[in-house]
């Protein structure tokens, strides 16, 4: 009998250690992988469950909504996507607090997300908190991974207006044009907070700026009418008006040229 062949009571004692170790660790590492496909698992749920959840958020059926939510967060805690929808939902239901306390736990666990920035800004806006609605759009603004940073800039711009603060809101309507110079909705605002402030020379020159580069929109003809109308421009007013009806004819803004009449507006 060779030496490898021959019986050692230590050795055989050994093996059989080396043995039990080896199944402990296969037994330890079958255990992990199961438990970690149980977590894929449900992060996967969560991710489904908050896409159901928004889904009927949208469809108004807000106590389905909220169910599917609930899960989602008890699926997947970390998630910042499933704490920014129950934000949204929060908002439907009228729980202010709730849903400032999940918009800052989304930022929290994504703190450079721009779509949170910009969502929280919307709340906050819509709250009367101007100046954190503000920070916070400029916050998506300069963010190189958002990728409407114009739109950011012109919600600060609706912010603003909103709180009554004018020309800080003409400052950002003119940052969303200078990122995009063809964003009608930009120009419609700066160009019609110009007419609303009786500066008719400043708001006709936005209007036929863009206009002259740009595609024109029913929103901005209807508003040139209205302009060159308070200029006493009837020429230039008519020539806007036909386009208007030629171009946009069953459009809300045609209608309401028709009950314009001879009023500005």
């Amino acid at each position: 009998m060779s030496a490898c062949a021959r019986y050692s009571p230590g050795a055989s004692r050994a093996r059989l250690v080396l043995s039990a170790v080896a199944g402990t660790l296969l037994a330890a590492l079958l255990a992990g992988c199961a438990s970690r496909q149980m977590i894929r698992q449900q992060h996967r749920a969560a991710v489904f469950n908050t896409e159901l959840g928004i889904a009927y958020m949208q469809r108004d059926e807000l106590a389905v909504a909220k169910r599917k939510l609930d899960l989602a967060l008890k699926e997947n805690p970390d998630n910042p996507s499933v704490h920014s929808a129950r934000a949204l939902l929060f908002i439907r239901l009228d729980e202010p607090q709730r849903a400032d306390r999940q918009f800052r736990e989304a930022l929290r666990l994504a703190p450079h997300n721009p779509n949170f920035e910009n969502d929280y800004a919307v709340y906050l806006c819509s709250a009367g908190r101007t100046d954190q609605g503000v920070k916070y759009f400029l916050l998506a603004a300069h963010n190189p991974l958002y990728l409407t940073p114009a739109a950011a800039y012109n919600n600060a711009g609706v912010c603003l207006r909103s709180a009554h603060r004018y020309a800080e809101a003409a400052q950002m309507f003119r940052a969303a044009l200078a990122v995009r110079p063809n964003f009608s909705q930009a120009a419609w605002e700066l160009a019609d907070l110009d007419f609303k402030r009786g500066q008719f020379a400043e708001a006709r020159a936005v209007i036929t700026g863009y206009m002259s580069s740009y595609k024109e929109t029913p929103d901005l003809l209807l508003l040139a009418v209205k302009v060159m109308r308070a200029q006493h421009d009837e020429l230039d007013a008519a020539l806007y008006a036909r386009k208007l009806q030629l171009d946009f004819p069953d459009s809300t803004q045609a209608r309401a040229l028709a009950r314009l009449g001879n009023n500005p507006g």
